[in-house]
């Protein structure tokens, strides 16, 4: 049974609405946003690479790139080991856009406490550091206890999704 009634994806969810109607002030979209994301996290990244993690087809993913370089957040280098292939790096302007979204998200999540107390606070806090590193060592060594629940059991078997 799922406890948290998917809440902490629904609050994850309404922050990402906020950051969206921002970023869309600085003229990038969500779908730009990701590719930067994954770019500044992989400097030199293939395009082919990028589509593969993000599951864009080829055409998608040049011109999204296109796109970001003409907005001055994404740069395009010769691949040295394959002059067919572009590398892809992210700008001092994608950096700074990073700090605008987490800017945004710290905005959120801090009105969002606002309405407990101290010891609310930061019992919340503490709990959710847990279960954040949880999900990192699940998720750092590929989900093996996941896959096992999701693939040999009935999972929640009268719960929607």
């Amino acid at each position: 049974m799922d406890y948290t009634k998917r809440q902490i994806t629904k609050i994850a969810r309404e922050a990402n609405k906020l950051t969206i109607r921002m970023m869309k002030d600085e003229g990038v979209g969500s779908g730009e946003f990701d590719l930067i994301h994954l770019v500044r996290h992989n400097p030199g990244i293939s395009q082919k690479e990028a589509g593969h993690i993000l599951n864009m087809d080829k055409g998608a993913v040049a011109r999204r790139v296109v796109a970001l370089e003409q907005k001055g957040y994404m740069i395009r280098q010769e691949n040295p080991a394959d002059a067919r292939s572009r590398l892809l790096y992210a700008t001092p302007k994608a950096d700074s856009l990073k700090n605008s979204k987490a800017t945004v998200e710290g905005a959120f999540y801090t009105w969002l406490l606002e309405g407990l107390s101290d010891t609310q606070r930061d019992t919340f806090c503490a709990l959710l550091e847990q279960l954040y590193h949880r999900s990192k060592v699940e998720s750092r060594s590929g989900f093996p206890h996941l896959y096992e629940r999701l693939n040999h059991a009935e999972v929640y078997p009268d719960e929607e999704f």
